[in-house]
């Protein structure tokens, strides 16, 4: 492998000399969560005409880009590059960074690069950094290459769904979505948003009653697939059992609750607004400090910081402008019940793939939309009957409780190739760049692959990446000398790819 080290990977202008980094710095400077990709798209349109590249942006805004064969490489396969171009909009408490217009602060620190209070959007903005570098590039060795970029992956599938294959040769995919060096995906899991809504019923604000602001703060968070064997406490969930609790022990009402960013992460930070006499003041802050002391316990090794805190807020304006309505007693214990038994979590492990999550439930967001309260969930599973059964859980309990249950953002899962002609290659590359096996595996994550598997079955497929730590979450970073390290496996696949033999389309 070259030499990597030689990059001053100390200071952000210095990682900037490399191409991955610096087009990765270009994309940062423009806004691109989900379903905010027109800007992006355009950007990488007009990117792709000034090579003199021929390029297709369909009405999902995803790109195709096609750059030719280098000699020597004339007959050896078109190879798909894929990646998607959105990003989670995740960011601290407090933090005024603006998603749809403000370009991310890039830092780095001790070898990795991060943005500063947001999520940085290495998931998957690295993955469009490797093609814009290669395609840019004079003189790497590939077959032809068809850049394929999505858009709105982290949020509904949309963009994979859009794809329209029939402008591609390419029958070979390299997903660049992976999240760990030296672990190459050859199938994912499937999953759908399940949402939960609630009518509510409101009442009167009852007299000499004060407002309390009580939230859950303080924890990791994450990716709801990659991440949620960690077992990683959810604010949601933990909201619903301190105010369960404190409902059985002190007259409150509740007006407002709100809890997590998206159904894929793993929600970091849940609150909600409750109304008690200033007399039992003394009994919340005992029951907030007996939760503190029961989830520090509860969750000592996953989620160390975790915090429940309360604080009288100064009026009652300050309660989201409903002065004098609340939740009924009714609507109230409906919702707690609901949180209460929503299922959350890995669901299942897999009995053909040793340390894999089946299926699993995030409970990703808890807000209020009018006279409705939405539960979201991100429902996960590497077989279909099982996804399906998550889902049934859900719509009898929005059955019980009044509520009623959509489905919508389904996805398929990708099922493993055992006729893979890329699978061996990469893994030989590995070997011989590196100096040791790598990790073959299955991975909880949805991907596009398993999107892209059901429009084209002829496709061959793997995924792999760098280093990504913490996505979807504002300690999202990624490594840097690994980031260099897989850009330069990536240019060694694609030059081992001259020996094989083009495939027919199934």
């Amino acid at each position: 492998m070259k030499e990597s080290t030689q990059l001053d990977i100390t200071t952000v202008e210095g990682i900037l000399k490399h191409p991955v980094f610096h087009s990765f710095n270009q994309l940062s400077q423009i806004p691109r969560g989900s379903g905010n990709e027109h800007a992006v798209s355009n950007y990488l349109m007009s990117f792709a005409k000034e090579l003199g590249l021929d390029a297709i942006q369909d009405e999902a805004l995803n790109l195709i880009i096609k750059k030719p064969a280098t000699q020597g490489f004339e007959a050896a396969p078109a190879i798909i590059l894929q990646g998607h171009m959105d990003m989670v909009c995740e960011k601290n408490k407090g933090t005024t960074h603006d998603f749809d217009k403000d370009p991310l602060q890039l830092r780095v620190k001790d070898g990795m690069l991060y943005a500063t209070d947001t999520t940085l959007g290495a998931d998957n903005g690295i993955a469009v950094a490797y093609m814009m570098a290669l395609l840019s590039d004079k003189n790497a060795e590939h077959p032809a290459i068809e850049a394929l970029i999505t858009t709105e992956e982290e949020s509904t599938m949309g963009g994979a769904l859009a794809v329209d294959f029939s402008n591609m040769d390419g029958q070979i995919l390299l997903n660049l979505d992976g999240e760990a060096e030296g672990v190459l995906l050859v199938s994912c899991a499937g999953g759908v948003t399940a949402r939960q809504r609630l009518p509510i019923e409101w009442d009167r604000l009852q007299a000499d009653r004060k407002a309390y602001r009580l939230w859950i703060s303080g924890l990791f968070g994450g990716h709801s697939g990659a991440e949620i064997h960690k077992e990683r406490g959810n604010a949601n969930k933990l909201l619903g059992r301190v105010l369960s609790d404190a409902r059985e022990q002190i007259s409150l009402q509740i007006q407002y609750v709100h809890g997590g960013m998206k159904t894929n992460a793993i929600p970091r930070e849940a609150e909600a607004i409750i109304f008690i006499s200033i007399e039992q003041e003394a009994t919340l802050q005992e029951i907030v400090e007996k939760w503190q002391m029961t989830l520090q316990k509860e969750l000592r090794v996953q989620d160390p910081n975790v915090q429940v805190s309360v604080e009288q807020l100064e009026a009652i304006e300050s309660a989201h402008g409903k002065e004098t309505k609340v939740l009924s007693e009714k609507t109230a214990s409906l919702l707690l019940s609901s949180i209460l038994l929503t299922p959350n979590g890995v669901k299942a492990m897999s009995m053909d793939i040793e340390n894999l999550v089946e299926s699993s439930n995030n409970l990703g967001v808890i807000r209020i939309d009018g006279d409705m309260i939405l539960l979201e969930n991100e429902v996960r599973s590497s077989v279909a009957t099982a996804k399906e059964a998550i889902v049934e859980e859900l719509r009898a309990l929005a059955t019980l409780t009044g509520a009623t249950l959509a489905t919508d953002s389904s996805y398929p899962e990708w099922a493993y190739r055992p006729d893979s002609m890329i699978r061996p290659l990469c893994v030989d590359v590995y070997e011989k760049v590196y100096g040791k096996p790598a990790q073959v595996e299955a991975v909880h994550a949805g991907l596009e692959c398993g999107v892209f598997a059901g429009h084209a079955p002829y496709l061959d497929m793997i995924s792999f990446g760098p280093n990504i730590y913490d996505p979807h979450t504002p300690d999202e970073h990624v490594d840097i000398l690994s980031t260099i390290r897989v850009w330069e496996y990536l240019l060694e696949v694609l030059q081992a790819t001259k020996d094989l033999q083009d495939v027919e389309a199934g």
